[in-house]
């Protein structure tokens, strides 16, 4: 059974949890331990001369794990010979080689690369007909019966809880079918799919009986994303709304989670209400803020009844009365608000969360996308910008993916059309416009971008950059297009960080020398773009931390469009004026082609500026309901330690 080494928690402290839940530091380390379960069933199959009979799924969640079993096929030699696979679903309709097939994706990311047997791969098949579907489906369902059933089912989960396609509503004895996807799931996989039209509104899912009848199930989840969910499953009711809470009448089910995914679980989020507690100045900052967030009141207003009543009382026991914690706390927080991002030149840095000095720095601001820095914390870049620090701005990939291609057809159209009137002359640049016109004109739903289509994507997400940054107020010498070549693929899926991608980092911070870098914080998923970029700025800067340059030199990490940091994780708070947040918008607007339809929406309807202007306006109400100052909006920061 898997087991965790930072998972030491006992029956007492898993009360609240009605199935066994394994949390790891991170999914890498998760992922790894999965794999080894699978191996060891694999190999003790051998032993005895059986098949070994796997459920498997797609999704961002197994990524990492087929990785790993893929590592230990080449480096270990782990042979997947006795082993029948049968995936949970596939899209309908939905051809084999399209780019979003599944059987596309299973190839590419494991079959092809170890030694299973094709006919013992089963994947439900996307181009059958509608009359053709029950009887495949039923076929599907003997065939796996006939192997004696799923030894080993692995999962991930989807934002409403559904396992395999099992949408919200689907029953516990529900069979192998054609289903219909829930909005909330299609607009999850909008992005894949370019858009929330091009999205299929139908797959053939394995059913949820088949799922409860395997002998073993793991279900793997990552990310801040999936808490919400993952607390509901593992605590809440069993109930068809949330398909995955089936789960707890499983005999043999586990949850493996990192941290994130893990993180609104009783025990990870309020462990003194399981356990008795080592009060640290962070946790006692957590419950602290948590307790005034939830009952509505500032943080001077608790009382010692209000603490004793939240099961608190150990707290009060030592370092009570509530007046002095309330003020301790108090304090802490109104000293994150800082109007001076980059320290307040010739005054008492104490207390602040930046230094004085020196008074003039050299900032390095890291985008992974080419809109990121004017998303997440363009109220701090102008800022910065205005009080005479010098500002450099890194766009870390192109962005080009993320450029609709009638967009792009419409910029090659202009290109043309210039050149042909002014009579310019270039028979390469013609050449590549060209080609882009006529692969867009017939592409195809299960071809890639081609290099010409990426350039030009690229070059208008380039000028968009350039348009905000000269809108912030920075010359083109402070502006660098990193282009880190793991984003170069064309596709949604993208390499892994290279050796490359990291020195082009260090190079970078090793130029300009600067007194603070400001990275994208989104540690969760850990195959987003986001994240890959922050390993590489994390990489570099440990690399070069024996540098004397590196000893004056601090990293901020900001959060994404999507969320911002917890209330108690902030430690630096930047406030912005109602002129100052209509400012950031009109440079988000200079990135015209994210307006109006966005490519990458995600299940968030609202346009990037939308999401960035509410969430910087529900931190600035944080800090309100909790007793501090009133402003239009903040950007928040945390310090990372590298």
């Amino acid at each position: 059974m898997l087991k965790s080494s930072i998972d030491k928690s006992t029956g007492f402290e898993k009360r609240f949890e009605n199935i066994n839940t394994v949390v790891f530091e991170n999914s890498k380390v998760a992922s790894a331990a999965v794999a080894q379960e699978i191996a060891a069933l694999i190999k003790s199959k051998q032993e005895n001369n059986e098949l070994c009979v796997l459920g498997l799924a797609t999704g961002s969640s197994p990524k990492g794990l087929y990785a790993e079993l893929v590592r230990l096929h080449k480096e270990e030699g782990l042979s997947f010979k006795n082993v029948v696979s049968f995936n949970l679903d596939e899209y309908y309709p939905m051809e084999p080689d399209s780019i979003n097939s599944y059987v596309r994706f299973m190839k590419e990311l494991l079959f092809d690369q170890v030694d299973i047997l094709p006919e013992n791969v089963n994947i439900p098949d996307g181009t059958l007909s509608k009359e053709e579907i029950a009887d495949f489906c039923a076929n599907y369902e003997a065939k796996i019966e006939a192997l004696g059933g799923i030894d080993l089912q692995i999962l991930g989960i989807g934002g409403n809880g559904h396992i395999g396609f099992n949408e919200s509503g689907s029953l516990q004895n529900s069979k192998t079918r054609l289903v219909a996807l829930d909005h909330i799931t299609r607009v999850a996989a909008s992005s894949d799919f370019l858009g929330l039209n091009n999205t299929p509104r139908t797959a053939i899912t394995l059913g949820v009986k088949k799922i409860m009848e395997a002998k073993h199930v793991i279900l793997m989840a990552w990310g801040v994303g999936k808490s919400n969910i993952i607390k509901a499953s593992v605590e809440g009711e069993v109930t068809n709304r949330v398909p995955a809470s089936f789960l707890q009448e499983h005999k043999n089910a586990v949850f493996v989670l990192d941290k994130e995914a893990s993180s609104k679980l009783t025990r990870i989020n309020t462990p003194w209400l399981v356990e008795e507690v080592v009060w640290t100045d962070k946790l006692i900052r957590k419950a602290v803020l948590g307790l005034a967030l939830h009952l509505k009141k500032p943080i001077l207003m608790l009382t010692d009844a209000d603490y004793i009543e939240n099961g608190m009382s150990d707290l009060l026991a030592d370092s009570g009365p509530a007046y002095d914690i309330n003020i301790k706390i108090f304090n802490k927080l109104q000293n994150t608000i800082t109007g001076w991002p980059g320290g307040k030149p010739n005054a008492d840095d104490a207390n602040r969360p930046e230094r004085a000095e020196p008074a003039r720095k050299r900032v390095l601001i890291f985008s992974p996308h080419p809109d990121d820095d004017i998303i997440s914390m363009g109220g701090t870049f102008m800022r910065l910008q205005d009080q005479g620090h010098e500002v450099h701005v890194a766009y870390q990939t192109s962005g080009n993916i993320a450029v609709a291609d009638d967009e792009a057809l419409r910029f090659a159209h202009f290109v043309t059309d210039y050149n042909e009137k002014f009579g310019i002359k270039s028979p390469e640049a013609d050449a590549i416009f060209q080609k882009a016109k006529n692969f867009l004109k017939n592409k195809k739903a299960s071809e890639i971008d081609i290099p010409e289509v990426r350039y030009i994507k690229g070059l208008i997400r380039k000028g968009e950059a350039r348009a905000t940054s000269h809108f912030v107020g920075l010359p083109d010498s402070q502006i660098h297009f990193m282009e880190l070549p793991f984003y170069e693929t064309g596709a949604i899926e993208k390499n892994p960080i290279g050796e490359i991608d990291i020195q082009i980092t260090m190079d970078l911070i090793d130029k300009i020398k600067p007194h603070q870098i400001y990275a994208a914080g989104d540690l969760a998923d850990p195959h987003g773009t986001h994240k890959v970029c922050l390993d590489a700025v994390f990489a570099a800067c440990k690399r070069l931390k024996p540098n004397d340059y590196m000893k004056d030199c601090w990293l901020w990490l900001y959060r994404g469009a999507w969320q911002e940091w917890g209330i108690d994780e902030i430690e630096m708070a930047v406030p912005m004026s109602p002129d100052q947040v209509l400012a950031k918008r009109h440079g988000i607007f200079k990135h015209q082609s994210q307006k109006d339809g966005v490519v990458f929406q995600g299940t968030d309807a609202r346009e990037f500026w939308q999401r960035a202007e509410d969430r910087n306006a529900e931190t600035a109400n944080f800090y309100k309901q909790l007793g501090l100052a009133t402003y239009a909006a903040m950007e928040a920061f945390v310090r990372w330690e590298y």
